[in-house]
């Protein structure tokens, strides 16, 4: 293992078998030498043949530091946990399975901390790849379920509610480790259920230590969305994780907290409605269900329904 090491990305994967590849190889034409970053790769109990395209990936490609790893335990918080374990450097980098990295991913970020010693963390943008089109029920309020982030124009910080999506979310190794890294409680997906929130649990307790959190558009990368799996059995799964996450960490911290999370959805679902009108007035009305729903969804998980 070279001391030159400045970045670690920890990629998780779950049957992504037809998407993996192009992830790895988005990192292996990085513009970074390939002597000052590794690639670990942890596999979370794939069904499909994920694990023999990774392996041979890296047999193909000894000029690079790629790693495969497996763990057991299901959801992407315990992944993710046991891919940073393995990680060498002072930067870890989360990006997901199914995710493509720009040629100047890496060296971006690198670039990024060098030039604000005072980042904690840091967000970059997240741009929908859909299969074969976007949808025309697609909207900017439903496009999060997606895994869609565009959180400013030029490099900010996070406003105190607000916080990097996971799959594109760079940190200090030391500040990862002294929070204890992602809450297994909050796995993400569980064969058919999800219980999520688990990048606002960590990114809430980060800035619990006075950390800094940044955002930078020009850090990118493109997620492919099939658009036929967004059937409104995924919608409700992803929607309803949201609240079932958010229902574990109110109720953690007590009854009020989760009354009050009651009150907050009871008022977006109110809001959605309204949502819904004007985009029916505007003519369109395929875009004014979809974000109606979304909020029904995210209730019944806060309400374990």
């Amino acid at each position: 293992m070279s001391n030159a090491l400045q970045i670690s990305v920890v990629i998780c994967t779950y049957n992504r078998a037809a998407y993996i590849q192009e992830a790895m190889e988005s990192l292996y034409q990085q513009s970074l030498s390939r002597e000052l970053f590794e690639v670990i790769v942890v596999n979370n109990n794939s069904t499909d043949h994920t694990q023999t395209i990774c392996l041979e990936f890296i047999q193909s490609h000894p000029d690079a530091n790629f790693y495969y790893y497996n763990e057991l335990r299901q959801g992407a918080s315990y992944a993710r946990n046991s891919g940073a374990a393995y990680a060498q450097s002072p930067l870890l980098c989360f990006m997901d399975d199914d995710a493509i990295a720009e040629k100047e991913y890496l060296k971006r970020i690198i670039d990024f901390f060098a030039q604000y010693p005072d980042a904690g963390g840091l967000g970059g943008r997240i741009i929908p790849k859909y299969i074969p089109e976007e949808p025309k029920w697609m909207s900017h309020y439903v496009s999060s379920l997606v895994g869609h982030f565009d959180y400013s124009p030029t490099i900010t910080i996070f406003s105190p509610n607000k916080y990097p999506l996971e799959s594109n979310m760079i940190i200090r190794k030391l500040d990862f480790d002294s929070i204890k890294g992602f809450n297994t409680a909050l796995p993400g997906v569980v064969g058919n259920l999800r219980i999520g929130g688990e990048g606002k649990d960590f990114f809430f307790r980060l800035k619990a230590l006075g950390r800094t959190i940044y955002y930078d558009p020009s850090i990118r990368v493109q997620h492919v969305v099939e658009t036929a799996k967004l059937t409104k059995e995924y919608m409700y799964r992803v929607a309803s994780g949201i609240g079932r996450g958010e229902r574990v960490r109110m109720l953690k911290k007590g009854k009020y907290f989760f009354y009050k999370k009651i009150a907050e959805y009871i008022f977006k679902l109110g809001a959605s409605f309204i949502l819904g009108i004007k985009y029916s007035l505007q003519g369109h009305s395929s875009k004014a269900m979809p974000v109606i729903q979304f909020r029904i969804d995210a209730l019944k998980g806060l309400l374990n329904h």
